[in-house]
């Protein structure tokens, strides 16, 4: 299970696992027809199931309907969030409320309920949260965004301890600044041009090399990783 697979990371993620042979669920608000599309290409089972993680009902909806698709789940990956900038003192609780329903509370919601799932099933599973380097740089105008995905951080290392006697890991990717079309809401082409050529490799990282380190994670040559956080993010950390 992918959530926010309509595009960028998460429907490069879709596609990724698609290609290395897996069966997969696309959650998202957005139409994922397009990435549906492109995981039935490679010949796997796919399925499109429109819901918004932070709602809890929904979410319950939407692990029903892929238990009675596939029979089970053995990966879930928690890519679906959202931001809106704004200074602090311009904020509004209803800001905050978007921004952590699924940024937060949709890991929060989705990862409950496949460990339930995936112990029911007695045998091994992976979560997998793609966090942010904003989790540790304090990027100014996104503090909604920037707690929440300290929390997923913090909250991913004690469910890895939390779920290891049941076979099953959890792991935390954070990118960098990776070019998806998300990017362009808050930045324009030049933009993402000029200031990527600043960034010590001189470039964004790209949606599907994302998508490889997430299968890494879930591979068994992985197999014992769990609580770990994997910066695939350009070495930008180490300059800002």
């Amino acid at each position: 299970m992918v959530t926010g697979a309509a595009r960028g990371i998460g429907q490069a993620i879709a596609i990724e696992f698609a290609h290395r042979g897996a069966n997969v669920a696309m959650i998202d608000v957005l139409d994922a027809q397009e990435t549906l599309e492109a995981v039935e290409q490679f010949g796997a089972s796919g399925l499109f199931l429109r819901g918004d993680v932070s709602d809890r009902a929904a979410v319950e909806r939407l692990f029903a309907e892929v238990s009675e698709r596939f029979g089970g789940l053995d990966i879930l990956v928690n890519n679906a969030a959202m931001s809106i900038r704004k200074p602090l003192i311009e904020l509004e609780i209803e800001d905050i409320e978007k921004t952590w329903g699924a940024t937060l509370w949709g890991v929060f919601h989705c990862t409950q309920l496949a460990a339930r799932m995936m112990i029911a099933q007695g045998r091994a599973g992976n979560i997998v949260n793609i966090g942010s380097v904003l989790a540790h740089i304090p990027y100014v105008n996104s503090s909604p965004y920037n707690g929440a995905k300290a929390a997923v951080a913090q909250m991913a290392c004690t469910w890895a301890l939390e779920l290891a006697p049941h076979g099953i890991r959890v792991n935390t990717i954070e990118p960098g600044w990776t070019d998806t079309p998300g990017e362009r809401k808050f930045a324009s082409e030049e933009q993402i041009r000029e200031e990527g050529a600043k960034l010590p490799l001189g470039r964004l990282g790209t949606a599907q090399e994302i998508a490889t380190a997430v299968a890494f994670l879930v591979s068994a040559d992985a197999a014992y990783i769990t609580g770990a956080t994997l910066r695939v993010d350009g070495a930008v950390t180490l300059v800002k």
